[in-house]
């Protein structure tokens, strides 16, 4: 049967605004509130966990083992450009982790307090711009589709308006856009996409974020309801003292996580 171009129109436009009327029963907020929540709940499993990390750059890749030691990640070197190292070189790193190690063990209650506040303090920096998605962005519902076996929710998210960030950590949010991807069962983040819209100053420095600068992040679950980075990217652009223009890659794949000992990854007495 062949369908009228008057009858064709119609069709589309009522199908158009079923799929609207069906995002707008969508509670946004509410998404976005419990895909918060949710990473939250992984932000403080993470440090259960070892991993191996792959970082590629222009010049080739290095691969590691990602070790929680005594409260704090060690990184132990096992292979470059996608092979292993060789007897020679794993013996050197072998030492260079025991070395560590016993460095660790021996550390006075202080020194262990100073460099677990550092980690820390680097954790809390990252966790503070996911808390403030909330507060920085608007989000809008455009789409559900399937993304890498899972049902999501896909949503853009602009900058609000008047937002006021809380320290220079989170300036860079004022001119940033982005997209995410919301598994609709947990409301984990399956993958973010992010990029900065206009040049951004980071006050109490002297330097600006530059448009060009690029993010990615994508997750999967690990153990239960936990999910953990299996893969960031990242093209920066800054202006140092606006006149001198700083670019850095990063490329990182994150696999086979496993549960750390819990001495090594609590141990923080």
């Amino acid at each position: 049967m062949r369908i009228r171009p008057g009858l064709s129109s119609s069709i589309v436009i009522l199908v158009m605004t079923a799929a609207s009327l069906c995002f707008a029963q969508i509670d946004v907020p509410a998404i976005i509130q419990r895909s918060v929540e949710a990473n939250a709940r992984d932000w403080n499993a993470n440090p259960q966990y070892n991993c191996f990390e792959r970082d590629r750059d222009p010049h080739g890749s290095k691969t590691y083992q990602d070790l929680m030691l005594y409260g704090s990640p060690y990184q132990k070197l096992v292979a470059i450009n996608g092979k292993p190292l060789s007897r020679q070189q794993q013996d050197e790193q072998e030492n260079k982790m025991n070395a560590e190690i016993a460095r660790r063990r021996a550390e006075s209650p202080q020194q262990r307090a100073a460099r677990i506040a550092q980690y820390q303090k680097d954790r809390t920096r990252d966790h503070l711009l996911m808390q403030q998605l909330t507060e920085a962005f608007d989000f809008r519902l455009i789409g559900e589709l399937k993304l890498d076996g899972y049902e999501v929710y896909v949503l853009k998210a602009t900058p609000k308006p008047g937002y006021k960030p809380p320290n220079t950590d989170t300036q860079v949010l004022k001119g940033m856009q982005g997209k995410m991807w919301i598994d609709k069962k947990t409301f984990q983040w399956v993958k973010v996409e992010a990029q900065v819209l206009h040049p951004v100053s980071i006050e109490g420095f002297l330097a600006q974020v530059e448009p060009g600068t690029r993010f990615e992040l994508e997750k999967k679950p690990v153990d239960d309801d936990i999910w953990l980075p299996t893969h960031f990217s990242m093209s920066a652009k800054a202006r140092i003292i606006h006149l001198f223009t700083h670019r850095s890659q990063e490329n990182d794949t994150y696999y086979d996580y496993q549960k750390a000992p819990a001495s090594s990854a609590v141990n923080t007495k």
